[in-house]
Parts: structure tokens; sequence; C-alpha cells
């Protein structure tokens, strides 16, 4: 019995010494928040963390995430980071068990990996290593102090034969009572402090007054937008705008401490300006369809807005630059944000007339925080890889010889200009529409060439000519549909465009990596008799 009662006293203190590590790291989590809410929300370890995992997966892992769970990569990464600590700190808690220091010694080493990982984010600054460290410190003093309280023996009249094993839960249940609630205390604090150190930016926010265009955009054409039921709208709203980049924790900038520094090779005037210097310069609106390079063949990465901006070429040549087909040394354009990202366009292009623009309002409203508040960059014509760098700071000339941005380090092409897609919105794959006519409709683009055709085929039947909804400009989307006299069974949709310039999309299908996807959009439906219901 007593070798019974033995083994039953150790699995309690396994089990014991895993909730100990867990509760140290709910407790340096949490001193970690408090850290974080003192220095800027990017050094917190899960961000930090998670943003050097980001950078050092393969860019087939970032495709097939963004592929797999879209919008929500994100935060299942950051999920996926705490399940990972749980069980690292539930072994260190089990180690604490035996040898208490050798586990607090262990949690502090998980301090100083987030500590690494912080000063290797880019722009990093030393005191950004100070969260994980904190975070670290606090999980190895929690962790040896309840380490040596669950070895304590327990009180007089403890059951016989557990020797030191029979451990005093009662007290031990008082303690981990106690990290737990000053644990959620200091994490609650510090999420309170970190959103009162970000109320500035909010508040710079909601009092900014964009001046009205010095070129307003044109009235929409009637016949735009047509409101098929289950196509896109026209214009994107912003809250439904696709969001695609690698920050883990949506950077937040006071517009009155914001400056934009322009410099580099072939700028003879270097410039330096805060928002409302900018926005003291003539604005110009402008309805521009932005698309990510991630978006597969039929995907939802693309949006259309109207922008509110400064022309960048204007800016550029006040800054004395000159593009190469003027003899300008640079062909190259460096765009950094505040959290370190790095995008290269072409100088030659953002020069070359078009509406490429610096820009401060979305829809006609200030840009929201997730899509580069106070200013980004718009560059009709181009992925977002190369052209759409949000929470803008820095714009440097040089050579794509010279340095490659950071998706360009990443096996994608360095230029990168949109090609000719569509897609189609309704009926959805697999739906089970009624036999009769049925709209098929969707969006075509192929930014600053335009849409001046598409056509749409039935089970590899010729192919039909769409209705083109009215044009707003080629930097836009254009919405179709076609009328189908549906019979009941299977049929295979497809759809192609023919862009501004009369080239046909390719039917050849590529993934997206290194320079955007290929091929036609296919939907396969179940129409069913008529009377039977069905949905499109």
């Amino acid at each position: 019995m007593t070798g019974g009662k033995t083994v039953s006293g150790r699995r309690r203190l396994l089990l014991g010494g895993a909730v100990c590590g867990l509760l140290a790291a709910c407790a340096g989590l949490a001193a970690a928040e408090l850290g974080a809410a003192a220095v800027r929300p990017e050094a917190a370890p899960v961000a930090a963390v998670g943003g050097t995992l980001v950078d050092l997966a393969p860019a087939a892992v970032k495709e097939w995430a963004v592929r797999t769970f879209g919008t929500a990569d994100k935060p299942l990464l950051a999920a996926g980071i705490l399940l990972v600590l749980a069980a690292v700190a539930a072994a260190a808690g089990v180690l604490a068990a035996h040898r208490p220091r050798a586990g607090a010694a262990v949690a502090a080493g998980i301090g100083l990996l987030g500590a690494a990982a912080a000063l290797g984010r880019p722009g990093a600054a030393w005191r950004d290593a100070l969260p994980s460290t904190a975070g670290g410190l606090a999980a190895a003093a929690v962790l040896y102090g309840l380490a040596r309280a669950l070895r304590r023996p327990g009180p007089a009249g403890a059951p016989p034969g557990g020797g030191a094993w029979a451990m005093d839960r009662r007290g031990f249940g008082r303690l981990a009572a106690g990290v737990l609630a000053a644990s959620a205390v200091a994490g609650y604090a510090g999420r309170r402090l970190g959103a009162h150190g970000s109320a500035a930016a909010t508040a710079s926010r909601a009092a900014l007054v964009l001046p009205p265009p010095a070129l307003p955009a044109p009235p929409v054409p009637p016949g735009t937008d047509p409101r098929v039921l289950g196509a896109s709208p026209f214009f994107t709203p912003n809250r439904e705008f696709y969001r695609v980049d690698t920050a883990l924790v949506v950077p937040r900038v006071d517009a009155e401490a914001w400056r934009l520094r322009i410099h580099g090779a072939g700028v003879t005037r270097p410039l330096e300006l805060g928002l409302r210097e900018l926005l003291q310069r003539p604005l110009v609106e402008h309805d521009i369809t932005l698309t990510c390079v991630s978006n597969e063949v039929g995907g939802p990465y693309a949006g259309n807005a109207r922008w509110l901006g400064v022309r960048l070429a204007d800016l550029l040549r006040e800054a004395g630059v000159r593009p190469p087909s003027e003899g300008g040394p640079a062909d190259q354009l460096v765009a950094r944000s505040v959290d370190g990202m790095t995008l290269g366009t072409p100088v030659e292009t953002v020069m070359d007339g078009r509406e490429a623009l610096l820009a401060v309002g979305m829809n006609g409203e200030p840009l929201p925080f997730a899509h580069g508040f106070p200013v980004r960059m718009v560059v009709p014509g181009l992925y977002g890889y190369v052209s759409a760098c949000k929470w803008l700071r820095e714009l440097r000339l040089t050579t794509f010889a010279a340095y490659d941005a950071y998706w360009v380090r990443r096996s994608w092409a360095a230029r990168a200009p949109v090609k000719t897609q569509s897609r189609i919105d309704t009926p959805r794959p697999s739906a089970r529409p009624a036999a009769g006519r049925i709209a098929v409709a969707g969006v075509a683009w192929a930014q600053h060439r335009g849409i001046s055709r598409v056509e749409v085929r039935v089970d590899g039947g010729p192919w039909q000519q769409a209705r083109l909804a009215a044009a707003d400009g080629v930097d836009t989307w254009r919405l179709w549909s076609w009328p189908w006299e549906a019979s009941p069974g299977r049929h295979t949709l497809r759809v192609r465009a023919v862009d501004g310039t009369g080239a046909v999309q390719t039917e050849a299908r590529a993934p997206v990596l290194p320079d955007g996807a290929t091929g036609l959009h296919t939907v396969t439906v179940d129409v069913v008799p008529p009377g039977w219901g069905g949905a499109a």
C-alpha cells in the first residue's frame, strides 16, 4: 500500500508541476504585457516571435497559410505560439517539481528567446527586449516559488506513506489562486495601458479632417454597379476590404508624430514631411482597384476604393528625382513602413503619369488603421507587394541591382504588373440553382489597361459575350453579367476577360509565386428542375 501511495503521490507531483509551469507562463505573459505597454505593442513576446516565424517561413508556407486560413492566419499563428508555449511551460514545470532551479532556468531562457526575437525585428531598439526579459524573469521567479511550495510537506495528519510527496495541497491551492489572480490583474492592466498608449493615435485619426481634393474624382458613370444579387459591389466597403500583410499587431501611428523622409540616389533636395505639411499639397481623388499577388484564380483578395492622396510623382520631382528615362540614377523606390516592412517599386512606373498616390483617405474617410493610417502608397497596375506600402515612414531611391526588398528576398519577382483576371461571383461553386434564366455575374480587372470584354463558356461550348457594366476608368475593375438559360444537370461555367489592349486572359495555369496566378476561373453547379427549390 505504501508503494502505491508513493506512486500516486509522484503522479500528483508531476501534475502539480505542470500546473506550476502553466501558472508561471501566465505570470510571465502578464509581466511582458505590462512591459510592452511601456515600450510598444510589437515588442510583446507573441508578436515578436510570430513576426520572426513569418519572416523565416518559406514562401510556400506563407502562401499555404493565406490560401487555407485567409485573414484568420494571424490569430491562428498567435494561438499556435501560445499552445507551444503552454506545452513547453508544462514541461518546465514538471522539471521544476524535481529540480526547481533547473525549471526556473528554462522559464528564464524562454524569455530570453522572446527578447532575441524582439531584437531581431526590423527597426528594433534595445528596449524592445525588455518585455520578454521581464516576462522570463517573472515566470522564473513564480515557477521557482511554486515548485518549492509544491514540495512542501503537508500538515500533521497527512495520509501516511506519502513522505515528501504529501504536499500541502490546501496551501498550494491558495498560492496558485493568488498567482492566477495577480496575473489576470497584471495582464488586464497591460492591455489597458497598451490601449491607452494607442489612444493618441486613435484620437488623432478621429480628429483628422481631410481637406477637399484639388482634383476630385469625376462622378461614377451611370450603370457602373448593376447590383446583381450575389455579385461584388463596385466600391468595396472599408470594413470588407481585404487585408494581407505580415503585421501580427496592427501599427497605430499618431498622426501628429508621423514623419516621412524622402532621400537616396538622385535626390537633390531631401524632404522630411509631417502629415500637416503633406495635406497642404494638392490632393487628388482617384478610384483604384488593389489586388494582392497572393490572390488565387477566382480568389477574394481584390477590392476597389476611392482613394485621396498626394501624387507621388509630384513629391519625387520636388525632391529632384528624375526617372531613368530622363537620366535619373535610381530605378527602384524602396518604401519602408513603421514596422520595418520594405517594398520596392519601379521609379519609372510611379512617374509615368498614372495616379500613383501617397493616400491619406479611403472611401471618404481617413485611412483605417488596418489599411495604413495615416499614409500609405497606392499605385494602380502593380500588385500590392511591390507598391502598396502601409504605415509609410520612408521613401529611399536606389536600384534593383543594389537592394532587394522584403518579398524579393523571399523568391518573389522584383517587378510585378497586375495580370488580367476575371472572377465568377454568382452562382457560387456547388450551388443548386433552379433551371431557367440564371444571372451569372462577377468582376474582371486589368489595372491601368482596363477591361474591354468578358466572355463566359458553359460546358466547353462557344464563348458567349457578357454584358459589361459601365467603366470608371482603366484603373478599376469592371462588373459583368450574363443571362444563362440553364437546363437541369451538372454544368461547368468558365470566364475570361480581354484587357484594354486587346490581349486575352491566358488559360495557362500558374501559381501565385513568383508574380501572380494565371488561369481561368471555373465554377461547377448542379441545376435542379423547376419547383425543386435550389440556391445560387
